[in-house]
């Protein structure tokens, strides 16, 4: 990454100013002008150092002004000179709109959602030839398909294929049972052989003006690409193409047959579809419902594919040579991936079967909190893309306002919903609760985030560097917040009175030892004195104090110290690219999304302290484990996915930034919120915690500074970052339960 510039000097993004950085492909654009050995190539291996995306976007370099002779017109040149200047001194990073650009940059400004996936419909002619394939529709034929047996397709047949092709064999023998639905009962017979191994075949619509030319074809009828006969159904049932045979036939193959199939196939296709990996199935049983299916049978050719290119007569309606494509967790709609896709239906489940079975006749507690808890997952996602569209398509105020607002809405509704129902049952553990699920959100996105992405980002990458002086401004945050989070805890240990529930005298001397059990410290000495005069003050103080420094640390990132990320993002343009961007969510579409899904969140964050009662009570795991793993871990999952992939491209800056700033946002932002609300709305909420979660948490803020300070890292170190995480885990698993609960 970038380093300190010298005073009053200029410095450019060269390839001496990244050692150790592996050649990449020539820069896009530079065929044209000359050539300078290999510095265009380390430029171009520089930046993917330093931007991952670059992997998808290209990278664009801006160098310095050359005369006109010497050079070739960049878009440099299109803009005023100081753009040229800031470009020359500065990592250029070239997107492929302006919507893509600004959601770039945000990615590298602190207190801004890091997001991985685009905002806007990627151009056609950009995407890989992987990305092309799972777009396709299965009309397609290719020369050479390759061999036919695979895992995927033998899986197919025995998921799906024997038994859909026994209903079609069951079909048509009801269609010829009927006499005048014997056309219908063939196409039957010929998708039965289809569908039990579709792979290879072709199913082809045909243009048949005439009945009786369809007739006058001879038995032996093939081509040069399709072998085997003419399909049977095509010369003795010609009489029922046409006149009043063929609609009584139609009616007849709709009121009996196509239901049956269609129902069929259209579970294929659902379960197809939540296997992800299966998706082409899923493809193939909705066209041939909607296309094939109603077809007359007369126009209907189903042919086995030769090893030959030469093309088709007629349109090819199906075409299929694999079952299964294991980058299918590629696949978007609408800009959504497809996992958040298919647990949308789930977040409908959990509404319904929350609210309509309120007694728990159906089910228990147990499956409607788990059920609640997965369905924050998909919301996360949902709310992430609509912050991350607002904020591209707006100016900075606006995204600043937004990603302020709603960046810690998932886990504050849980907070504040669980807060509630303790206040009003009298219950002390959903306080303790809370209190275990912000310690294990802000170990978790120290140790676990930023471990994990190393450990998967080495496996790739041997060495991964990231900038240092961007991660230090966070990682100096969280010191300070750590400190000031856990202040009013210190001083209750100092000032505080320690109170034992149960004391036994082991010598039985009244001067000997006593063994003691369940003690705390009582902050409520003398009428609450102590917690009244001096930590309730302190408390106040500590909340104002932290969300100002948060301010403070905006200011310095994003005004006055810009620099430090030695980034700058272009919405300058390869040749080739288009200009206009296609937004996948408009400004209020992507409004009302979020307020949606924050809608759903807070009814699911309802449901699930509705039905953590039992679990906590019944339960033989600590309350402690409880909230550090699954209250903590599960709404972040869609921000450790983004850590992930970006530490896949080799841009772990942004891999530890997404958990600096979660640890960030906890401590200066959702602590004080919460803090706030107790003023409102009086709970058992004290900013006082036991000594497991401050030693935690110093001890998580300690080991990550120290691995961080060199700005480069590698598995190891992420394996030594995930162990001290799961060392962490097994302390709070045989951790007794807190005191009330």
């Amino acid at each position: 990454m970038a380093s300190d510039a010298e005073p009053g000097r200029r410095r450019r993004c060269c390839a001496q100013d990244t050692p150790d950085v592996p050649k990449g492909p020539d820069c896009p654009g530079d065929s044209d002008g000359p050539r300078r050995g290999s510095l265009c190539e380390r430029h171009c291996a520089a930046i993917n150092n330093v931007q991952g995306d670059l992997g998808e976007l290209g990278c664009h370099l801006h160098r310095p002004r050359v005369p006109p002779a010497m050079s070739t017109p960049s878009c440099c040149q299109q803009h005023s000179e100081e753009v040229c200047e800031s470009c020359v001194v500065k990592t250029t990073l070239t997107a492929e709109n302006a919507v893509e650009a600004n959601k770039l940059s945000n990615n590298y400004k602190f207190g801004f959602k890091k997001w991985k996936s685009h905002v806007t419909a990627r151009p056609w002619e950009d995407r890989s030839e992987i990305v092309k394939e799972l777009y396709s529709d299965l009309n397609v034929i290719r020369g050479s398909g390759g061999s036919t047996l695979t895992c995927g397709n033998v899986l197919y047949l025995l998921l799906f294929g024997w038994w859909l092709s026994l209903l079609y064999v069951l079909v048509a023998a009801a269609m010829f049972v009927t006499v005048i639905g014997a056309p219908y009962g063939w196409l039957c017979w010929d998708l039965a052989g289809y569908f039990l191994w579709p792979f290879g075949k072709v199913i082809q619509k045909v243009e048949v003006t005439k009945s009786h030319q369809a007739c006058k074809a001879g038995a032996g009828e093939s081509s040069a690409l399709l072998g085997g006969p003419t399909p049977r159904r095509w010369r003795p049932q010609c009489w029922a193409s046409s006149g009043y045979w063929h609609r009584a036939s139609t009616a007849v193959w709709l009121s009996l047959g196509y239901p049956v199939l269609a129902l069929a196939h259209g579970l294929v296709c659902v379960t197809a579809w939540l296997l992800i990996v299966l998706i082409p199935v899923a493809k193939l049983s909705a066209r041939a419902t909607s296309r094939v299916l109603l077809l007359p049978p007369e126009r209907v050719l189903i042919r086995r594919l030769k090893m030959t290119e030469v093309p088709l007569e007629g349109e090819v309606i199906l075409c299929c040579y694999r079952a299964a494509n294991p980058y299918y967790y590629k696949y978007a709609v609408d800009g959504i991936n497809v996992f958040a896709v298919n647990l949308l239906p789930l977040v409908l489940v959990t509404l319904v079967l929350g609210y309509a079975d309120s007694p728990n006749h159906l089910t228990g507690s147990a499956i409607k909190f788990t059920l609640a808890l997965l369905s924050i997952m998909p919301l996360s996602y949902y709310i992430g893309m609509a912050i991350a569209s607002i904020s591209a398509q707006s100016n900075f105020a606006v995204g600043a306002v937004v990603n302020a607002t709603f960046g810690s809405i998932t886990e504050l509704t849980f907070y504040i919903t669980a807060l509630i129902k303790g206040s009003r049952e009298g219950n002390r553990c959903y306080a303790e609760v809370v209190k275990s699920a912000l310690t294990g959100t802000l170990v978790g996105c120290v140790l676990f985030v930023p471990g994990l992405c190393m450990v998967i980002g080495g496996i790739r990458h041997q060495e991964q560097r990231f900038n240092s002086r961007s991660a230090g401004v966070s990682s100096a945050l969280l010191f300070l917040s750590v400190g000031g989070v856990f202040a009013p805890t210190l001083f209750s240990k100092v000032y505080g009175k320690l109170v034992c529930g149960e004391c036994h005298n082991v010598t039985q001397n009244p001067l000997g030892h006593y063994l003691c059990h369940n003690c705390h410290f009582d902050l409520m000495d003398n009428n609450g004195t102590l917690y009244y005069s001096h930590v309730q003050p302190l408390v106040y103080t500590v909340s104002i104090l932290l969300p100002a420094a948060y301010l403070i640390g905006l200011f310095f990132t994003l005004k006055t110290h810009t620099h430090i990320y030695d980034i700058h993002v272009s919405d300058c343009h390869m040749p080739g690219h288009h200009h206009s961007a296609v937004v996948h969510w408009s400004r209020w579409r992507a409004l009302v999304i979020l307020l949606l899904s924050t809608l759903c969140m807070s009814a699911c964050a309802d449901l699930a302290t509705e039905h953590i009662s039992p679990i906590l009570t019944n339960s033989t795991i600590s309350q402690y484990f409880i909230g550090v793993t699954v209250l903590a871990m599960v709404p972040e999952l869609p921000e450790i996915v983004n850590g992930i992939q970006f530490a896949l491209q080799n841009n772990l800056s942004l891999s530890i930034e997404i958990g600096n700033c979660i640890a960030v946002q906890v401590c200066m932002l959702q602590i004080p919120i919460l803090v706030l609300f107790t003023i409102f709305y009086p709970t058992n909420f004290t900013l006082v915690f036991s000594d497991l979660h401050v030693y935690a948490s110093m001890f998580s803020v300690v080991l990550m500074n120290y691995i961080f300070m060199d700005g480069k890292c590698d598995y190891f170190q992420g394996t030594v970052l995930v162990m001290v995480y799961f060392i962490l885990l097994a302390v709070y698993f045989f951790a007794p339960s807190p005191s009330g609960c």
